[in-house]
C-alpha cells in the first residue's frame, strides 16, 4: 500500500491516531454539535463541545481498528437514515457474493449519502463495506478530510495540470483499484466526475478507460480486465433531494451565464444539507455484476447505463415531475410520450400521486420562478432515461 500513500485511505495503525486528533479538534466538536443538538449549540458552545467529546470516548475511545470504526459507525448511520428518510430499500444484494469484492459504479446525487446507504445496506446485510472515491476538493476541508480517510475513502485527484500528470494520476488511481479488488477489499466509485444535478445519470467512457491503464503492460485485453474488476452497476434513487433547490440554482446560472462560481463553503453546506434533510423514500438496485464486458470503454459506459436506467427505482414524484414537464412544456429537450401506463417497481395510489403533486408544488412554490424548469427535469430526466432504455432494449 505504499504505493499508493498520496490517495489511499487510513490503516489500521493509523486509526488510533486521527480518532485522537479528531476529539480534541475545537472545530470537530463544534460541527458534530450542530448535528445532534443545534439549539443546544447555539445557546452553550462550550458546554456542547464537552459533553461531545466524552460522549465520542465512549463510542469511539477503544476502537484501533477501521472496522471497528465501521462497525461503531453503523447505528449513527442508522440513526440518520430514520431521521431523513420514511424507508429505504434495496434490491440486487442476493446476486452478490458475500466474501467477494466488487466494483460499485454508482449514479451520483449526494456527496457523501450516497456512498453512505450504499455501505450501509452491505453492512446491514452482512458484506464488507467499501472503500469509498472522493474528490480531492473536498480534501480542502481538512475535518472531511480526516473523516473520509478513516471511513476508507480514497483520493481522486481532479485539477491537474499537464498531461503527464493526468497520466501518473489515472495510473495510480487504476493500480489502486485493481490492488483493492485483488486484496478482495470492494470499490464504490461514481459513474463520473461530479454530481448529476440534471437527473441525467450517464457513466463518462473516461473513467471506464482509467481502469485499464494500469493493466495494459499485462497484455489482458480490456475485456477481461473489466471482468476481473466484477464491475456492478448501482442506481440510488431519491423520492426527494434535499439539494434540489441548489442543484437547480447552479443550472440555471450555468445555462443564463456560461459558468457557476462556487461559494467558499459551499461544499460543507451541501454534505451537511445532504445528510441532515428529507429524501423520503430511498431505494438501492445493486445490477448484476459484469462478467462478459464488452471490448471498448465506450460500450462498457453504455452498458452500465442501461443497466442503472432500467432499473432506477421510479418515485411518484419523477412521474409527476415528468407529466408537469410535458404540460407546461418546461423541460429543455424533446421527450419521449408518457404511456397510459409505465411499469415501475412500485404500485402508486391516486394518494400517493396527489401527495406527490403537493409536495412537487410546495417546492416549486418555495423557488424563484427561474428555477422550475431545472427543479421539474431533475426529477422528471429519470423518467426519460428509464423509457429510452426500455424503447433500446426492446427494440434489440
Amino acid at each position: 500500500m505504499q504505493d499508493f500513500d498520496s490517495i489511499r485511505p487510513y490503516r489500521d495503525e493509523e486509526t488510533r491516531s486521527a480518532l485522537d486528533r479528531l476529539v480534541n479538534d475545537r472545530e470537530f466538536l463544534e460541527l458534530i454539535g450542530r448535528l445532534k443538538a443545534p439549539t443546544f449549540n447555539r445557546i452553550a458552545p462550550g458546554l456542547m463541545r464537552q459533553w461531545i467529546r466524552r460522549w465520542l470516548l465512549r463510542h469511539f475511545g477503544d476502537a484501533d481498528t477501521i472496522d471497528g470504526v465501521q462497525n461503531r459507525l453503523y447505528p449513527f448511520a442508522e440513526q440518520l437514515v430514520e431521521k431523513t428518510t420514511t424507508h429505504v430499500t434495496q434490491t440486487g444484494l442476493d446476486k452478490l457474493e458475500w466474501d467477494k469484492a466488487y466494483l460499485f459504479i454508482s449514479n451520483h446525487r449526494d456527496i457523501v449519502f450516497d456512498p453512505m446507504i450504499v455501505n450501509y445496506l452491505l453492512h446491514g446485510n452482512g458484506m464488507r463495506t467499501t472503500r469509498i472515491a472522493i474528490g480531492d476538493n473536498l480534501l480542502q476541508n481538512r475535518l472531511f478530510a480526516e473523516m473520509m480517510r478513516l471511513n476508507k475513502s480514497f483520493v481522486v485527484k481532479r485539477n491537474m495540470s499537464s498531461p503527464r500528470e493526468m497520466r501518473d494520476t489515472y495510473q495510480t488511481l487504476s493500480a489502486f483499484i485493481h490492488h483493492s479488488i485483488e486484496d478482495n477489499q470492494s470499490i464504490w466509485i461514481a459513474q463520473r466526475e461530479g454530481r448529476a444535478k440534471d437527473g441525467l445519470d450517464l457513466t463518462d467512457p473516461a473513467i471506464v478507460k482509467m481502469f485499464y491503464m494500469s493493466q495494459k503492460k499485462t497484455g489482458k485485453s480490456f475485456a477481461e480486465c473489466m471482468n476481473e474488476l466484477r464491475i456492478v452497476p448501482v442506481s440510488i434513487a431519491y423520492e426527494y433531494d434535499p439539494c434540489d433547490v441548489p442543484k437547480a440554482h447552479e443550472l440555471e446560472e450555468r445555462a443564463r451565464t456560461g459558468a457557476y462560481q462556487k461559494h467558499a463553503n459551499e461544499d460543507t453546506d451541501q454534505i451537511m444539507l445532504g445528510l441532515t434533510g428529507f429524501k423520503g423514500h430511498v431505494h438501492v438496485h445493486f445490477g448484476t455484476p459484469i462478467t462478459d464486458a464488452a471490448d471498448t470503454p465506450k460500450e462498457l459506459a453504455e452498458r452500465i447505463d442501461a443497466e442503472m436506467h432500467r432499473h432506477y427505482h421510479l418515485h411518484a414524484s419523477n412521474l409527476i415531475a415528468y407529466e408537469m414537464s410535458q404540460t407546461h412544456r418546461l423541460s429543455h429537450q424533446t421527450e419521449p410520450a408518457m404511456p397510459e401506463t409505465i411499469e415501475t417497481a412500485e404500485a402508486y395510489s391516486p394518494a400517493d400521486i396527489e401527495a406527490a403533486r403537493a409536495e412537487l408544488e410546495r417546492r416549486l412554490e418555495s423557488a424563484d420562478a427561474a428555477l422550475h424548469p431545472f427543479l421539474l427535469a431533475m426529477y422528471a430526466n429519470p423518467v426519460t432515461s428509464m423509457l429510452k432504455a426500455t424503447t433500446e432494449s426492446e427494440r434489440s
